[in-house]
């Protein structure tokens, strides 16, 4: 038996709760992992609150991320002992995810955890930061260096925002950082923030154009936000968009990417094939700071994780949560 956290369904109401599992109910799966550490991200806590249809079959067990220790597996990348990573890949929605104290999971999903991390240190980064270096990737992919001028990050003290920030500062870009909770200021600039800037000057309907600023963006907002930033990018420009915390529309126009040659580049963290995956952590072990991670890291129980989940939605979570899932 093992504690996890699970979502249930009965007719329209969703009930979440801390219970015990018996290890013959996990799912099919060629690789069974010990969890040590989890985190309560964006999609987790849309699924623990049921604000969204995130789960698409019940019982279900939260948790996008996890990593831990593999006890038992049939899959030739893995064998029993090996430290492991896992993000997205649909877990937590149509498969029993890692809010619990064991998963059963696909060995094709696991990466080896980088030996520069622990496997708290792992979940410090989890999804956000995984996200986070795909976007970091995706404008060095297109040709955006320090020189060319300044990176805002939108939703900047989150966790995907607070890992970018860390990420760009150290490779050398000076970052903008543009967030609704000005009180976080310090801890943007303890970060590398250059600047910090009141979000209300980029979530308001804009103009199809604006003045030229940024070389690069890091967006997790989407709606008016993402539009303004593209309408205000400099010639050739690169936006990487990763969220939706403002909504999934984007009230924009095509006059950025005609005119100025802006590229809007998506970037998803879900379905992202292993070989970019392994290479986002190899990053990741090289780039990122590992004192870094304490700054942006608060460590929760399994029982804590249920109503962070709705703190994490209403915009008071700073930077990452991490669950000790046998604490």
């Amino acid at each position: 038996m093992f504690k996890a956290i699970v979502i249930d369904k009965t007719g329209d109401r969703q009930q979440c709760a801390i219970r015990d599992v018996d290890e013959a109910e996990l799912p099919g799966g060629d690789v069974t992992l010990r969890v040590e550490y989890s985190t309560v991200n964006y999609k987790d806590g849309l699924a623990i609150t049921g604000k969204a249809p995130v789960v698409r079959k019940f019982p279900m067990v939260p948790g996008i991320d996890g990593a831990g220790v593999v006890t038992a597996s049939a899959h030739s990348g893995c064998k029993a002992g090996d430290k492991v990573v896992l993000n997205g890949w649909g877990v937590g929605e149509t498969h029993w995810g890692c809010l619990a104290q064991q998963a059963r999971l696909k060995g094709d999903w696991l990466i080896a955890l980088p030996a520069e991390f622990s496997t708290r240190q792992a979940m410090a980064i989890g999804t956000a930061g995984y996200t986070a270096m795909l976007c970091v990737r995706a404008l060095e992919k297109h040709g955006v260096t320090p020189a060319q001028g300044e990176i805002v990050v939108t939703g900047a003290a989150g966790g995907v925002g607070s890992v970018a920030i860390a990420l760009l500062a150290k490779l050398g870009y000076r970052v903008v950082a543009s967030t609704g909770r000005l009180s976080a200021a310090d801890y943007l600039k303890a970060l590398g923030a250059a600047e910090v800037i009141d979000r209300a000057t980029l979530s308001a309907p804009g103009k199809p154009l604006a003045r030229e600023r940024w070389a690069g963006a890091v967006d997790t907002v989407g709606s008016h936000t993402l539009a303004n930033v593209c309408a205000s990018m400099r010639y050739r420009g690169v936006v990487a968009a990763c969220g939706l915390a403002a909504g999934m529309d984007f009230p924009a126009s095509v006059a950025p990417f005609i005119l100025r040659g802006v590229t809007l580049a998506g970037i998803d963290s879900v379905m992202a094939p292993r070989a970019l995956r392994v290479e986002a952590w190899s990053r990741l072990a090289r780039d990122l700071e590992a004192a870094r991670l304490d700054t942006i890291t608060r460590e929760i129980n399994l029982a804590a994780a249920i109503p962070a989940a709705a703190e994490l939605l209403a915009g008071k979570v700073r930077g990452r949560l991490v669950v000790n899932v046998n604490a």
